[in-house]
């Protein structure tokens, strides 16, 4: 198995997706980045609509990517439709680098709870459903991780801008 990039082809993994029918919300530091923000992060996370025909395209999606799931080790596990459904968060890595298909986030929101507060993204030729900059303001806020502590002043500098322009 060839070796796979450590760090994400953001657009490519989402042309992927998009390409397969996936409906998805991109969250985390690739969601700071559509929305003009500038964070450090190696790999796209998004959580999928969790109804069969959904995960059916995700699988295949995943297929034509090349996924495996990232673990320590030299085991190449491949993804599952019971483990997609599972409820969890499943890290892949791809031939276009890390991928998280999240089940829910930290705080048990799924795709359901978090289409209401998101919008679309992009041109004609790719849009991409990505939460909004308010809800991820408060994602990264309440996991209080360093990583996303450091990039909340950030994002919370982008939310003024925009309401003073409103």
């Amino acid at each position: 198995m060839a070796d796979r990039p450590s760090q994400a082809d953001l657009i490519g993994l989402i042309d992927a997706l998009l390409a397969d029918g996936v409906e998805f919300i991109v969250v985390g530091g690739t969601a700071a980045l559509l929305h003009g923000g500038m964070a450090m992060t190696q790999d796209l996370d998004v959580v999928p609509r969790l109804d069969a025909d959904n995960l059916q395209r995700v699988l295949a999606a995943l297929t034509a990517l090349d996924a495996e799931i990232r673990e320590p080790g030299t085991r190449h596990l491949r993804p599952s439709l019971e483990l997609l459904s599972a409820g969890g968060q499943v890290q892949l890595r791809t031939r276009l680098g890390p991928l998280d298909v999240l089940s829910q986030l930290h705080d048990g929101q799924r795709y359901e709870d978090l289409l209401p507060r998101s919008e679309l993204i992009g041109d004609a030729a790719r849009r991409v459903r990505v939460v909004d900059l308010a809800t991820l303001i408060s994602i990264k806020a309440a996991a209080g991780r360093a990583k996303d502590r450091i990039v909340l002043p950030m994002l919370l500098r982008l939310l003024q801008e925009r309401e003073k322009d409103a």
